[in-house]
């Protein structure tokens, strides 16, 4: 791990981490001084990622949880602060696509646990580790959301809906903490090589996409220190251009 890395010295906490641009994003903070807190469901994707941290130099701690176990983000945000006493970063990435079905026939239980993941958990991210970034001296939190809740096209409702009530949720709290220390971001990065994305698009050619990394240097820059924008939306075309939402 870097002692002079843009990131040195930052505790950041990554979700959706065990693949995709969740560990693309974990793998990046740790090569710029993080400590990386990966949270994800499966444990051995994690070790595979912390192996690869950890031969880089880096350091991180794992967290394999289903984070629609909402009370577990309570848990960790209580670890969490027992060990560091703060978090500097957080990063809400995890999510599912649902069903891609006419919004008639989307399975009750589906919509439930897409709603759970893709906004709840989200929701309780920031119930919980409000506090602990408000106790570092420039916490960050960054969410992943998708052009989805601007085209909106037929049969994305559980994902689209989910997605757009992220952005609001993400938006009014960014409006809330204004005069605190704490900067808050969406982050929308365009069509990506990841699991999710061969689930939507099957027939897709994946090697037409750019890899997960592809985003990192976007995500490193909000994550620092230094970068102060707050409450502003990175579009998918233009990474590291910043627009205000509203």
């Amino acid at each position: 791990m870097s002692d002079e890395g843009r990131l040195a010295g930052r505790i950041a906490l990554v979700t959706g981490a065990s693949r995709g641009i969740g560990a693309a994003t974990a793998k990046a903070y740790a090569r710029e001084g993080a400590h990386v807190v990966l949270v994800a469901r499966t444990e051995g994707g994690l070790e595979e990622i912390d192996d690869e941290i950890r031969d880089a130099g880096g350091a991180a701690t794992l967290v394999p949880l289903d984070l629609r176990q909402h009370d577990g983000i309570d848990q960790l945000a209580v670890a969490v602060y027992e060990r560091w006493g703060r978090l500097d970063v957080l990063v809400g990435n995890a999510a599912m696509l649902g069903d891609l079905t006419p919004t008639g026939h989307i399975e009750p239980k589906e919509w439930d646990d897409t709603l759970a993941l893709n906004l709840t958990a989200n929701w309780r991210l920031i119930r919980a580790l409000d506090p602990l970034l408000r106790l570092s001296a420039a916490g960050r939190a960054l969410f992943v959301t998708s052009a989805i809740t601007r085209a909106l096209p037929p049969y994305w409702a559980s994902y689209s809906a989910s997605k757009a009530a992220l952005e609001a949720l993400v938006a009014t709290w960014a409006r809330e903490i204004e005069k605190t220390e704490v900067r808050v971001n969406l982050v929308n990065p365009g069509p990506t090589r990841t699991h999710l994305r061969a689930r939507a698009f099957p027939g897709e050619d994946a090697n037409s996409l750019p890899p997960p990394d592809h985003i990192a240097e976007v995500m490193i820059r909000l994550a620092s220190a230094e970068f102060t924008g707050h409450g502003l939306w990175v579009p998918g075309d233009q990474p590291g251009a910043l627009d205000g939402i509203g």
